[in-house]
């Protein structure tokens, strides 16, 4: 399986598992690159936002690739290689906005994936699903971890127990997308979204994000100071000040990322 990477003149990165005939179902080599491909967006500065999606009109990603895994299982002492191969949905932080265009099926690792992304646009016909169960496994990489963070309690155990998909409808009726639209304004819609992203201050866009996401560790007090000290260090950005200057002048802010 290849993972594809462009990124356009507006910092968008577009980023494509790309793998049809398996429906993009990821081996070991897969995750490594596309492990690669979030750490060019989280070190790239001319990367403001990435959308991932995935090759065909049939499916986003199924998830693992079973049979791989289960005939190469990794020795013990991986286990304790807590940094190694690092993914968006296993820990890797990655502070850039990241849209998923859900062009199918999005199950098992898939939906993990779009657990750790920020915006979901849905094609009409798209499925969502944690059917590990069914194959006498359990949702890893962040499954189980972020599944009542993106669906209410009695929506995500059915999915996580039953192993039964449900449709983009549905994932929409839940909050777990944003929208639902037709396979073929799927693209224009993600990419509509990032562009207004990467129009945006991206040091601020950062900041935004990463204090929201770590709201969800830290008491309120905690998190009003991290808010204080992530302005002063804004503050003394290049972007702070091109921003009400370009208000002032009723013209477009020219933001440089820094």
């Amino acid at each position: 399986m290849s993972v594809d990477m462009e990124v356009d003149a507006e910092g968008v990165a577009t980023i494509v598992l790309n793998r049809p005939e398996r429906l993009n179902a990821m081996d070991r080599a897969a995750y490594d690159a596309l492990s690669e491909a979030w750490i060019r967006v989280r070190d790239d500065n001319d990367i403001r936002v990435a959308v991932v999606t995935g090759a065909g009109e049939k499916s986003f990603s199924v998830g693992a690739d079973i049979k791989s895994f289960l005939t190469n299982g990794p020795e013990p002492e991986h286990f304790f290689k807590t940094q190694q191969g690092q993914i968006l949905n296993r820990g890797l932080e990655v502070w850039k906005p990241i849209i998923a265009a859900v062009n199918g099926y999005c199950l098992g690792g898939g939906m993990t994936l779009l657990f750790a992304t920020d915006i979901r646009v849905a094609a009409e016909h798209a499925t969502f699903g944690l059917s590990e169960v069914k194959r006498g496994i359990f949702a890893g990489n962040g499954g189980t971890q972020r599944l009542l963070e993106n669906l209410p309690k009695a929506i995500a155990m059915e999915l996580l127990l039953t192993g039964d998909p449900i449709t983009a409808q549905e994932a929409e009726r839940w909050g777990l997308v944003n929208k639902v639209v037709p396979a073929d304004k799927l693209m224009d819609t993600a990419r509509d979204y990032a562009a207004r992203i990467a129009a945006n201050g991206p040091l601020a866009v950062q900041a935004s994000k990463e204090l929201v996401l770590r709201s969800r560790d830290v008491d309120l007090a905690t998190g009003l100071r991290m808010e204080q000290a992530m302005t002063s260090v804004l503050k003394t950005s290049h972007d702070s000040q091109e921003g009400p200057k370009a208000f002032a002048e009723k013209r477009t802010p020219k933001f440089e990322g820094r």
